[in-house]
Order: C-alpha cells, then sequence, then structure tokens
C-alpha cells in the first residue's frame, strides 16, 4: 500500500515538481483548498477504488446520427404521436 499526504494547493503551485516526484515514488497526495480536500494525485496503475477509463467518459460534442430517412416532425406532431401511444406528456395524472 502506498503512503498518502495532504499538500496544499499552495504549495502544489510553487513546487510541482517536488510533488510530483513524491507521486512518481508512490505516494498518493491529496490537494487541499483552505484545508479541504479537492482532489487526489495518484501514482499512475494505482489502485483508486474507482474505474479508471483509457478512453474519455464525457460528452464529446455533436454527435453523427445518420439520418433513416424518416419524417421530420415539429413539438405539436411529436406529442400527438405521444399521445396516440397512450403517454401523458404533459405530465399530468389521470386520477
Amino acid at each position: 500500500m502506498s503512503d498518502s499526504a495532504e499538500v496544499p494547493l499552495r504549495e502544489l503551485n510553487q513546487q510541482t515538481s517536488r510533488v510530483l516526484a513524491r507521486v512518481a515514488a508512490g505516494e498518493t497526495v491529496t490537494i487541499t483548498k483552505d484545508g479541504v480536500p479537492i482532489g487526489d494525485i495518484v501514482p499512475r496503475g494505482a489502485l483508486t477504488g474507482r474505474p479508471a477509463y483509457s478512453f474519455r467518459t464525457d460528452p464529446m460534442g455533436d454527435l453523427d446520427i445518420p439520418d433513416l430517412g424518416g419524417p421530420v416532425l415539429d413539438d405539436e406532431e411529436i406529442e400527438a404521436t405521444l399521445r396516440g401511444m397512450g403517454d401523458d406528456v404533459g405530465g399530468g395524472t389521470d386520477a
């Protein structure tokens, strides 16, 4: 198990190379701002208790969705279609 230490954000800003050298040596560093933890810097490959993905998991802009040739419907047509399926798109109750 690796060592762990808290480092204030100011120290990280002023001594980035030293802090990263500690991480490279296997130490996990928790960055704090005003004494409150705001993030962790962990050695590459360390187990953090949460998944690490080798790809982006955040939204990456517009999707390239193919045109399937269906009709273009406005909001009223979509609502009418959904009502016809039995859905209450207005959010009301039937009670």
